[in-house]
């Protein structure tokens, strides 16, 4: 696969008072997934100072508007070539390119546990691997959440549990609130994050963890 966004049918959408540029190998970002930036860009005016980590980050989109109105930096992490091509341009596109890192690989390794953040967006696949036949227009790398639909789910909650600062917040999207109990299930033995509120939107859910 190339990571060139060139190669590829672009299509262009507002999101929010950005426009974010895609194709067909990345995930079409939903307009009701703006709530999620706007609950991260709440949070941000009472946080401490750091930069803000996005964790399957796909065109960039929620983390760009989470951090549009602020001076804050944001780190951008997705497993997709094609996806991090696109947060790059869709940062120059915003005027953000001078505080827009983007990282392409597995998130643990490319979050060293040495990192601060004060706050972690997230939009992982979620998806049961036996249903993702039902979505025949999204790729696969964005929508296969493995056999539970939680995998990549609980790699970002690991992810953030290292990384986030005294009392930063979590912000994690996924497809039911029956998911959000089973990753707060997972962390009854180390409450290191604590489940604090739910959200429920058009075609998902977002929960806020906070770190203790």
């Amino acid at each position: 696969m190339t990571a060139d966004p060139t190669t590829a049918l672009r299509e262009h959408v507002e999101f929010g008072p950005l426009t974010i540029g895609f194709d067909q190998r990345v995930l079409r970002p939903r307009p009701w997934t703006a709530a999620q930036s706007a609950w991260a860009a709440e949070l941000l005016v009472e946080a401490d100072p750091g930069p803000v980590l996005e964790l399957c980050a796909g065109a960039g989109q929620i983390g760009l508007l989470a951090v549009h109105a602020s001076d804050r930096r944001l780190v951008c992490v997705d497993a997709n070539p094609v996806a991090c091509a696109w947060t790059l341009q869709n940062a120059a596109a915003a005027g953000m390119a001078d505080r827009v890192e983007v990282r392409q690989g597995d998130l643990a390794v490319m979050v060293p546990p040495s990192e601060s953040y004060a706050l972690v967006v997230a939009d992982p696949p979620w998806v049961p691997a036996a249903e993702t036949s039902r979505y025949p227009e999204d790729p696969l790398l964005a929508i296969d959440g493995g056999d539970d639909g939680l995998v990549v789910a609980a790699a970002c909650v690991d992810v953030a549990a290292g990384r986030l600062a005294r009392n930063g917040s979590l912000l994690i999207q996924l497809g039911t609130s029956e998911q959000v109990r089973a990753v707060d299930a997972t962390l009854a033995a180390d409450r290191e994050l604590r489940l604090e509120e739910v959200r429920t939107f058009e075609r998902g859910v977002v929960a806020r963890f906070v770190r203790e």
